[in-house]
């Protein structure tokens, strides 16, 4: 029996090492070819570790460096402004990910705590939008921002997404479900009117669930791409994963510039990367609510 349950361990501690490596390995070789020469980098491309890891392709990448010297490294020549599109991403996921996940929070709590006619069928309605694939939602959304003459701007990019989603309001309903009315009916014993129950008391009770979409969003945002692709060409409000497509169509076909790419790729990953380092134990705390371990 113990020999069994030991093989059961052992089998479950190898696919979830494998897991990890499977998701993990991706990153790790695209930080390999950043870090390869352009002229070794097909020389070396079975190696784990190229032999001469170097720098430049991120100096390059940033902008650091001229055309001339850049071409002297392997790449096309092709520049980005990096900082300006890392500055658009972070304008373009920040604005969407905090006025989302509030305007889902009160949603979310309307629907958990107040009564009102057809807030069943309209909660019904919103949990079925979960169905609706987004490319179907694409179109019309382009159309609306086109005629409204915002294209080209940040107001045009962020105002699709930016008050809700189903499923952040499926999600934080269900929390507030969990909430002990005795909270509240204390609060309102004490004289206080809704809008303060939600912003003093039920607001901060939630911070866990409400740092989880709002990561959640931040990193879909963050990696979107066709609609920025479609609304946000101009140079001004171009985000980083746009900026990363031109700067590979800027290439010559015959030679793709992999390794400026791939740096590229390593650099627009690291403000996410951060986030979920410094709040990812928030993101596993607010699992407990759930009552999951």
């Amino acid at each position: 029996m113990f020999s069994g349950m030991k093989i059961g361990r052992g089998v479950t501690w190898f696919a979830l090492v494998a897991a990890i490596v499977l998701t993990v390995f991706p990153f790790y070789w695209m930080v390999r070819t950043a870090l390869t020469p352009a002229a070794d980098l097909y020389r070396d491309s079975t190696a784990l570790w190229p032999e001469s890891p170097t720098l430049i392709n991120f100096i390059r990448v940033l902008g650091l460096v001229d055309a001339g010297t850049a071409r002297a490294a392997g790449g096309s020549g092709a520049q980005i402004d990096f900082l300006l599109y890392t500055v658009n991403s972070l304008v373009y996921s920040g604005l969407i990910a905090a006025v989302q996940t509030f305007c889902c929070a009160m949603a979310g709590y309307a629907f958990a705590r107040l009564r009102f006619p057809g807030r069943d069928l309209v909660f019904g309605v919103i949990v079925a939008a979960l169905m609706v694939p987004p490319i179907f939602t694409l179109l019309p959304n382009f159309v609306l921002v086109k005629q409204l003459g915002i294209l080209n701007t940040i107001p045009g990019l962020v105002l699709p997404s930016l008050l809700m989603t189903p499923f952040a309001v499926f999600f934080l309903r269900q929390f507030f479900l969990s909430i002990p009315r005795d909270v509240e009916e204390a609060a309102t014993l004490e004289g206080v009117n809704r809008w303060g129950m939600f912003w003093k008391i039920v607001l901060p009770m939630s911070r866990g669930p409400l740092i989880t979409i709002g990561l959640t969003t931040v990193v879909w945002s963050w990696k979107d791409y066709l609609w920025p692709l479609l609304v946000g060409k101009g140079e001004s409000t171009r985000v980083l994963t746009v900026g990363l497509g031109v700067f590979l169509q800027q290439s010559p076909n015959t030679a793709p510039d992999w390794t400026g790419l791939m740096a590229g790729s390593v650099l627009s990953v690291v403000p996410v990367l951060l986030l979920l380092v410094f709040l990812g134990r928030r993101l596993v705390q607010s699992m407990n609510f759930s009552g999951m371990k």
